[in-house]
């Protein structure tokens, strides 16, 4: 699977002077990562912390999969609303959903604070703005959902918005606890950290096929294999090319980085903003003054017609940008189409499969897969070092969507 379109932005941040070998040997390990991404990452540093013998492997070059067209917006609130999850789970699961995003937020910060190379993790606050009049009264009542249950969210009506920024919008939330990262220099981070605790790393390294047994897994890799104990997918999109997820899909998503601007002194606190409409569009800024937006997303293309869609998609997003910040200076510096996945009830996929003995999988689809990612890392490390972790059917692959009690 071609996972993306175009020139990401965030290789040109960070030149890795860490290098990591193809595996051309036979070796054992207590627990195997396939994917070197986000998913695979976070589940790398978390395995090593608690003693395990961990290997991770990537077919490409670490981190150049999704996590390179990765955005790096990280918020607790989802593309799917906490009232909506309380609709759909009732209301004990759909608010321990949000409780989770809520609790990895402050995960990932602890984490990328204790890394050697800056993450570029920087906290922040989002604005979530009705796209059009008749949006305020979801708005409204997710509002209320929030503060009923304990999050810290306010009510921004036209005014405040249009004082706080150069557009006006008829209603917006605003959160606080998020933040933005570069998700490339993150997964780097967080690698060369769990290798200087003992984890092995292989990048160029393609799982070829795994023989599951009773006792564990044999991996093949076209130079040498591996046997686990225990084994994480954390193979992003492409997992749905090793079994199919019938609560998934996949769709093209769009995103663009401007060149650095002169002035973003109208953006409040360089907050998030996000906004109702679906497909939406999403903005963020970076250190060094850029805009990153991202969205529009569709139905993937053909492969012949990727290429010319990603390029009219970035213009849509520009001029999208602009509504929002009408600058002088706006120009697209970096343009790229990738891959994405969700999934139907809007969850996503963590946990074990009954077809793959002594496995888990990292299927962090969604909007918030670093979130998820964390998530999924902090649940599966609990249940392979031998703990119970009660929110592990909340995510099963293999669940219903029929809501708990209340």
């Amino acid at each position: 699977m071609e996972l993306i379109n175009g020139n990401t932005f965030w290789p040109s941040t960070f030149t890795s002077h860490f290098s990591y070998p193809a595996l051309e040997d036979e070796i054992s390990c207590d627990c195997l990562i396939i994917g070197g991404g986000m998913g695979g990452a976070l589940s790398a540093k978390l395995l090593t912390e608690r003693g395990l013998r961990t290997v991770v492997i990537d077919k490409r070059e670490i981190g150049h999969g999704s996590s390179m067209a990765n955005t790096g917006l990280l918020q607790y609130s989802n593309d799917k609303t906490l009232t909506s999850c309380i609709h759909t789970f009732g209301e004990q699961r759909g608010v321990r959903f949000y409780e989770l995003c809520r609790t990895a937020m402050k995960q990932l910060e602890e984490t990328a604070s204790s890394l050697d190379l800056d993450p570029w993790y920087i906290p922040r606050n989002s604005l979530y703005c009705a796209s059009l009049e008749e949006d305020v009264a979801l708005l409204e009542e997710e509002y209320h959902t929030l503060k009923t249950h304990g999050f810290d969210v306010e009510l921004w009506n036209r005014d405040k918005i249009s004082a706080s920024f150069p557009f006006s919008k008829p209603m917006a939330l605003y959160t606080q606890g998020d933040a933005e990262v570069n998700p490339y220099r993150l997964v780097h981070g967080l690698l060369q950290s769990a290798s200087k605790e003992g984890a092995q790393v292989y990048e160029r390294t393609e799982m070829i096929h795994c023989e599951y047994g009773g006792e564990g897994v044999l991996c093949y890799t076209p130079n040498g294999t591996i046997r686990a104990k225990q084994v994480i997918f954390s193979t992003g999109y492409e997992t749905q090319e090793i079994k199919n997820d019938r609560g998934a899909y996949l769709k093209s998503t769009y995103a663009i980085a401007t060149k650095p601007l002169k002035d973003l002194s109208s953006w409040y606190n360089r907050s998030l903003i996000w906004e109702t409409a679906r497909p939406y569009l999403y903005m963020r800024t970076t250190p060094d003054g850029r805009i990153i937006a991202g969205g529009l997303d569709e139905e993937i293309p053909r492969e012949d017609q990727r290429a010319i869609r990603a390029e009219h998609r970035a213009e849509d997003l520009l001029k999208k940008v602009a509504d929002y910040f009408p600058l002088p200076d706006l120009e697209i510096d970096y343009a790229w189409e990738a891959v994405f996945g969700s999934t139907h009830d809007g969850l996503p996929l963590i946990g074990p499969h009954p077809e793959y003995p002594n496995c888990y999988f990292i299927e962090g689809y969604g909007g918030n897969g670093t979130v998820y990612s964390m998530i999924a890392a902090s649940i599966l490390t609990d249940v392979i070092t031998g703990n119970h972790n009660e929110d592990l059917e909340l995510f099963s692959l293999t669940r219903t969507t029929k809501p708990s009690p209340v």
